[in-house]
């Protein structure tokens, strides 16, 4: 199941992508996708319903993110190989964990906005773990029974705030809009193969990144049972898991995002998203 949040920001509805990739409203059956509603088994209850007998929403309508609220923006650092020699960074030997500031949530086609100050904004295309189950020390073999979906991140980052300020890798990802989440949340059902999902990037219709997630480092359900060390996951808490080479930091010189560029992403199953950046 595919399923989404639709409308206006801060007054989105919660709603599901019909066998002919139409949005079907689900408001009458729940409130958002938020607590209790992601729960895997509260999720596959929805199974049931017959499309075909449930609202049509119109088509255009602007897309939120697929959950109405983040606790934990939780992302790994440097979880692809080749990422990682292309910054010039040590391969980890345990996943590099951060966090971004729930804040930063946007919806999959919302503009990016260059925050006053900031000089080194860069994409990052990544595959995002829902979790829908609280959690804490979960077992990697339990890890799936906690997974509401999965969805796209653009893990937007300010390389110079990231670096350049004292190390502190939250400071260049945390502003607002450097979280674009969706279009939807697909249940891992629907999902062939997390760990074989081909992923890419386009910058003004140039690609910029190719990869897939066969190539990351630790593999998502250990990433999932990792983080749960540490913290206690709830229904909600996102982990974007890292991203592929072809970052604007890794060029020779490294390239930035300006104002009026279009950026395209995609990871296979997952839909894609769009969004035009500009200046804040």
């Amino acid at each position: 199941m595919k399923f989404v949040r639709y409308g206006a920001v801060g007054a989105e509805k919660p709603g599901m992508v019909d066998e002919q990739g139409r949005i079907r409203d689900l408001s009458f059956m729940i409130a958002d996708f938020d607590g209790a509603a992601l729960d895997p088994d509260a999720l596959a209850r929805l199974s049931h319903l017959e499309t075909s007998r449930l609202p049509l929403v119109e088509a255009g309508v602007r897309l939120g993110p697929p959950i109405k609220r983040v606790g934990n923006f939780i992302a790994i650092g440097l979880n692809y190989a080749d990422h990682a020699a292309e910054t010039g960074a040590k391969i980890p030997s345990e996943p590099i964990m951060f966090n971004k500031a729930p804040s930063s949530l946007s919806g999959p086609n919302d503009p990016v906005s260059i925050p006053p100050g900031a000089e080194k904004v860069d994409w990052e295309v990544e595959l995002a773990i829902i979790i829908g189950r609280p959690g804490f020390c979960i077992p990697e073999a339990e890890v799936m029974q906690h997974i509401a979906g999965y969805a796209i991140c653009n893990d937007v980052s300010e390389r110079a705030w990231q670096a350049e300020r004292g190390g502190q890798w939250t400071k260049g990802k945390s502003a607002p809009t450097f979280g674009p989440l969706g279009p939807w949340m697909v249940t891992p059902d629907e999902v062939a193969d997390v760990e074989a999902l081909g992923m890419f990037l386009d910058l003004n219709g140039q690609r910029m990144q190719t990869g897939s997630t066969a190539t990351m480092i630790f593999k998502p359900a250990y990433l999932v049972h990792y983080c749960s060390l540490f913290m206690r996951l709830e229904a909600g808490d996102v982990i974007t898991t890292g991203t592929p080479p072809g970052v604007g930091l890794g060029m020779k010189p490294p390239r930035y995002l300006k104002p009026g560029e279009r950026m395209r992403l995609g990871v296979d199953g997952l839909g894609v998203q769009e969004q035009i950046v500009v200046s804040g």
